[in-house]
């Protein structure tokens, strides 16, 4: 295993410095080292106080590092103080040159200074010409420039003035100037335009850290600088679109969502299957509709209907009761898939649903199952949905899932035109729907419903 070492600060809340870096690290398949430079005290609401470790610390960090284990790849961030940057560059000066990525932390995000002048003019004399890559964003490459940068063009023009400074490679990021987000790798002869989409990240405290961090660990097992900047940027859109709501501030990047998502993968059908065959067994065909059944399973962090698992052959009714032809796959059913990836914009635990006919009176039995019900009118549909192939079930899943409230088991639809009426079952995974559905139908049948 490559290692690789983490040169940064401590954030307690873990969303960034070393307690991030270090989770990247391990996610990427590397294994960090750490250098602490600061302890700084801060939550989810910002940065409080800020306490630098001793250099001669730090350098008894570096000895003990450098001394005992092989060092494939160095990940710099915070480093607090003049004093600390120098004596970082000293060490990696005379350490077996392991590729270097310097991330330039100069302030947290609610503006509170992370290194003050001194460190910026040693960041830039001593630090700079030793880094492979360095991976400033708008606002730090305006400072360590001097330059105003308003437009993708004026970063272009940062990145080949700090490639000038000593780095072999600069990938300045765009993601705080108000156009779409546009990120600039440079190598002083080339230069690339590396385009991302505007993400709605309420919580992306950390961002910067993975980065560097999925770049370094990269780096550290043989990939180019334009192959790991690539891989990486891939992990950070990944890790800001599921970023978690942590705190009462500004939440962590989350970039375990797309590990997680893969890990699950084969999970998910196994459950499929299982709550399948106890539906076959114990026979829902009495609630399988004209349109027949379907049950689908999300994986966690659902990109699209891409990561949701369902039966392409449908659940069948027959005189002979339920028939499933086909195994559960992903991508394999459209509109289920549109109700759970609806669902869990609101309520992520909601990965399962299943669509059986609808019955009158259901609305009076749900309540005496213990399950909440409600329902939405297709008839209220706005004409611009409606004339959108497969929008009704986002529209009408979303008119009547509320964040922060609890969520429904069962949601009506009467139909309309050319529309049978339906239930959709929710639930956090296949075997909890199966139950709601199986508990319908023996109520049903109890009451002579069915």
């Amino acid at each position: 295993m490559k290692t690789l070492l983490i040169i940064a600060g401590s954030d307690p809340g873990a969303g960034a410095g070393l307690q991030q870096d270090l989770k990247v690290a391990t996610l990427l398949g590397t294994y960090g080292l750490t250098v602490v430079t600061a302890l700084t005290v801060q939550n989810s609401l910002g940065v409080q106080a800020v306490h630098p470790v001793a250099p001669k610390v730090v350098a008894a960090q570096l000895d003990a590092v450098f001394s005992d284990f092989p060092v494939a790849a160095v990940k710099v961030g915070m480093l607090a103080s003049a004093a600390i940057v120098k004596t970082v560059a000293r060490y990696l000066k005379e350490a077996d040159s392991p590729p270097l990525v310097l991330d330039p932390v100069l302030a947290a995000g609610g503006g509170h200074p992370l290194l003050d002048e001194g460190g910026l003019k040693a960041l830039t004399e001593k630090l700079l010409p030793l880094a492979l890559l360095l991976t400033p964003n708008a606002p730090e490459a305006a400072r360590l420039t001097g330059m105003e940068i308003k437009t993708v063009a004026h970063l272009e023009e940062a990145a080949r003035r700090l490639q000038a400074l000593g780095p072999k490679w600069v990938l300045a990021k765009g993601g705080h100037l108000p156009e779409e987000p546009v990120d600039i790798l440079t190598d002083g002869v080339n230069s690339y335009h590396l385009p991302g989409a505007r993400l709605a990240a309420p919580h992306h405290h950390g961002s910067g850290c993975v980065l560097a961090t999925a770049c370094a660990a990269a780096l550290a097992q043989g990939l180019s600088v334009p192959e790991a900047v690539n891989q990486a940027r891939r992990l950070v859109a990944q890790a800001l679109t599921f970023g978690l709501p942590l705190g009462r501030g500004v939440g962590p990047v989350n970039p375990y969502a797309p590990f997680a998502r893969e890990l699950a993968r084969y999970q998910v059908l196994e459950s499929l299957k299982v709550a399948a065959a106890r539906l076959q067994k114990e026979d829902i065909s009495p609630l399988i509709p004209e349109v027949m059944s379907n049950l689908a399973y999300a994986t966690p962090y659902p990109q699209g209907p891409q990561d949701v698992a369902a039966f392409g052959g449908r659940l069948l009714k027959s005189p002979q009761g339920v028939i499933i032809p086909a195994a559960p796959a992903f991508g394999a059913s459209r509109h289920v898939a549109a109700i759970i990836l609806t669902a869990m914009r609101t309520h992520p635990q909601l990965r399962s649903a299943m669509n059986i006919k609808y019955v009158e009176g259901l609305e009076e039995l749900a309540p005496l199952l213990h399950l909440r019900v409600t329902s939405f009118d297709r008839r209220q549909e706005p004409p611009e949905i409606k004339a959108k192939e497969g929008g009704t079930l986002t529209w009408g899943v979303a008119s009547v899932l509320k964040e922060g409230e609890p969520p429904p088991d069962l949601i009506c639809d009467k139909g309309d035109w050319g529309k049978e009426p339906m239930i959709r079952i929710l639930g956090p995974t296949p075997m909890a729907v199966a139950e709601k559905a199986l508990a319908l139908k023996n109520a049903l049948r109890a009451g002579g419903k069915l």
